[in-house]
């Protein structure tokens, strides 16, 4: 019992100092990095959501690209041509992907596997042309460009650096979608997930319903992915849905959560921390090579999970056994050496 309490008041403590880093970050940084920072909250938000269908639930889906420019030009389109406040476009954003995330989740149920990550695709290439037929944004484009949100009169002390503010709207939305997710998985919800990602036959003998499971996983996965592109567009001011920009936010989004490491919650936080700024870093070795950058990137992610292939937090967690049963050899007490007992008559 003390042990348990002891290791709470441990996980506490870190969370608070580690949320007290993140507020510290843009009081020092510039308004680039700040953006780089909101950026990977934005990511880590969409991968939280990823890893619940994917991690949990056992279903790959290289399509969150789409969800996540839903919710972006959702957000833009309320903004930009109705007057809305950002944050009152983030509850009919998450309504909205719920829906269509339960939408897309009805058909999946039939299928599994690399067949399931292939209707994914499908969505990915989808979306681009929906958003070219029914959006017409900045120019004739498909671009839309809604005003920055900027700090309230409540808090004027952001008004010259209102990047600030937008960081700490990004991160404070971040917080609260990571404590939803913790709740979930570690909740009825969560258990059966791993579940059905385990053996959905064991599953549906003891009474889960596969489809709500796995429609549920998919629509919250959805709802998750919304919020990020929300948030994505408050933080960029651009929703954009290029052919190119949805394939690569999609394999971003799988990148992390690999990264970070599956079937945990922290996992896609650290995940997406990790690759915006290893990206970021590549950028700046060879800013003037276009190609060689991507290259420097791929080769560093590949050799990054060849040395944890259970992602950073899942071998962070493997160490931290392998100590703990180090240390505890160390302190167990030693047998007795008694003398071999042995007659001398028999010598």
């Amino acid at each position: 019992m003390r042990g348990r309490a002891l290791g709470i008041g441990t996980r506490a403590g870190a969370a608070l100092l580690t949320v007290g880093v993140l507020a510290w970050l843009p009081q020092y940084y510039g308004a680039t990095d700040t953006a780089l920072f909101a950026k990977a909250i934005y990511i880590a938000i969409a991968a939280l959501g990823l890893n619940l269908l994917t991690g949990y639930n056992g279903q790959v889906s290289i399509g969150h690209g789409a969800f996540f420019g839903f919710g972006a030009y959702a957000t833009a389109i309320l903004m930009n041509d109705h007057g809305w406040d950002f944050l009152a476009t983030l509850p009919v954003v998450a309504v909205a992907s719920f829906v269509v995330g339960a939408a897309v989740g009805f058909p999946a149920l039939r299928v599994k596997g690399l067949y399931l990550a292939l209707i994914t695709l499908g969505l990915a290439a989808l979306f681009p042309d929906l958003v070219t037929k029914y959006v017409h944004g900045t120019g004739g484009t498909t671009l839309v460009q809604p005003p920055l949100p900027t700090s309230p009169g409540w808090a004027q002390g952001f008004a010259p650096n209102d990047d600030q503010w937008r960081y700490y709207l990004a991160l404070t939305i971040g917080i609260v979608m990571f404590i939803l997710a913790w709740n979930l998985v570690r909740g009825r919800f969560g258990r059966a997930l791993l579940a059905v990602r385990d053996h959905d036959a064991a599953a549906s003998t003891i009474g889960i319903d596969l489809a709500r499971i796995k429609v549920g996983s998919f629509a919250i996965s959805a709802l998750y992915a919304g919020i990020a592109g929300s948030v994505g567009v408050m933080v960029t001011g651009l929703a954009n849905a290029g052919r190119v920009e949805t394939f690569q936010l999609s394999i971003n989004f799988l990148v992390a959560v690999v990264i970070g490491g599956t079937a945990t919650v922290l996992g896609p936080v650290v995940g997406a921390w990790t690759f915006v700024f290893l990206e970021r870093a590549t950028q700046d070795l060879f800013p003037d090579q276009a190609l060689l950058s991507p290259a420097i990137f791929g080769v560093a992610l590949i050799l990054l999970l060849f040395a944890l292939p259970d992602g950073i937090v899942g071998g962070a967690r493997r160490t931290g056994r392998f100590a703990r049963r180090k240390l505890q050899a160390r302190r167990a007490p030693r047998a007795p050496d008694f003398p071999s007992p042995i007659r001398e008559d028999r010598q």
